[in-house]
């Protein structure tokens, strides 16, 4: 099967919002499900959106079969033009554990970097994120905010795209800027 990682394109904005929001409706729950899709569009409509770091990947049929995106974030109004956030990553549930999420984050550290990025933030399982070089925020200075409530510190993680760019970042995560996460 051919697999093909594409930056975003106009015919592909509405099924991969279908195909993320079915990923974690299945994993989670409906509500979960319809909580990423607006997280999704909010991004797509705020300042810190980068068309050029929303991936997926398809397969032969051209069908979306993967999803990451990278967008920009800063911490306590810092960092803005140095850090990035990768949320959401979703894999059709079909398809799962064949280094589709690994091929889109590798990606998009590539790209990341060529446009002078040099931190990437997630927050998720760190078994899943480890393995791709992200270390717990909270060893770098980069925390928690009182409004985020992790199951465990370490699910909270950074990644140095450049050597050294943490040395200098440091703060309180908070999400409030994006609507979809203030309830959370």
């Amino acid at each position: 099967m051919n697999r093909i990682i594409r930056t975003m394109e106009p015919k592909y904005l509405l099924p991969s919002l279908d195909m993320v929001e079915r990923v974690f409706a299945e994993w989670d729950s409906p509500e979960e499900g319809r909580t990423v899709r607006r997280l999704v569009e909010e991004i797509r409509a705020k300042k810190y959106y980068l068309p050029e770091l929303e991936l997926l990947m398809t397969d032969d049929a051209d069908s979306v079969i993967g999803y990451a995106m990278f967008s920009r974030f800063h911490i306590e109004g810092r960092y803005e033009d140095e850090l990035l956030i990768l949320t959401p990553v979703a894999v059709r549930t079909d398809v799962q554990r064949q280094h589709i999420s690994r091929d889109l984050i590798e990606e998009g550290f590539r790209r990341a970097r060529a446009l002078g990025y040099q931190a990437v933030l997630v927050e998720g399982n760190p078994r899943n994120y480890n393995p791709r070089g992200f270390e717990t925020s909270a060893d770098h200075g980069i925390v928690a905010g009182p409004s985020i409530h992790l199951p465990h510190i370490s699910c909270l993680m950074v990644k140095e795209l450049v050597p050294g760019a943490l040395d200098h970042m440091h703060g309180q995560v908070d999400y409030s800027f994006y609507e979809t996460l203030r309830g959370e």
